[in-house]
């Protein structure tokens, strides 16, 4: 079973799962599979593209996915998967499920509270990527910083936000709420 975070992270990267899948399955495809690793590669994504090349070339046992951080594992699971069954894959042209975006941006928010460097360059892509979408995506990526530093207050948070941006902030700051308890 998936946990939401797990779900977040298949969605986000469906349409590059897709291809990885498509690709290695396709020796006409070669080039193309090469160029979308070479391209995951200059995007920090070294370890992952590795293993998804030792995926391609054969490789199924679990070792293969030593030394992934847990997004890459999410990731290259979901490959070995759809290699062997593509009823498994996610769809990339469903929309993300705001439901599932709380925990997983509060998970990473709390992690790079607390001092993992990698969930603060993860959730700094994620900013980058949400303020370019404009609206209340952009205002919340704006409020990632201040909840990193421990703002919780929704009233400094949430300004300038329409109804969904403010549910959107509830959320995640309940989702702080429980792992700050813990």
């Amino acid at each position: 079973m998936l946990t939401s975070r797990d779900q977040q992270i298949l969605q986000a990267h469906a349409t590059f799962i897709c291809q990885v899948v498509e690709f290695a399955q396709n020796p006409d495809a070669r080039a193309k599979f090469d160029e979308l690793l070479t391209t995951a590669e200059e995007n920090g994504w070294q370890a992952l593209a590795n293993t998804l090349r030792q995926i391609a070339a054969g490789q199924r046992d679990i070792s293969a996915f030593a030394g992934l951080d847990e997004e890459d594992r999410v990731i290259a699971e979901a490959v070995l998967r759809g290699l062997q069954d593509p009823s498994t894959l996610p769809d990339p042209n469903k929309k993300p499920d705001a439901t599932l975006a709380a925990p997983g941006l509060a998970g990473m928010i709390h992690a790079a509270a607390t001092g993992d460097m990698q969930a603060l360059a993860i959730i700094g892509q994620m900013a980058e990527q949400m303020s370019r979408a404009g609206g209340d995506m952009a205002r919340i990526a704006g409020a990632i910083r201040p909840m990193i530093n421990g703002e919780r207050n929704p009233e400094i948070l949430g300004r300038n936000m329409d109804m969904r941006g403010k549910q959107l902030l509830h959320n995640i700051l309940e989702e702080l709420g429980k792992l700050d308890l813990h």
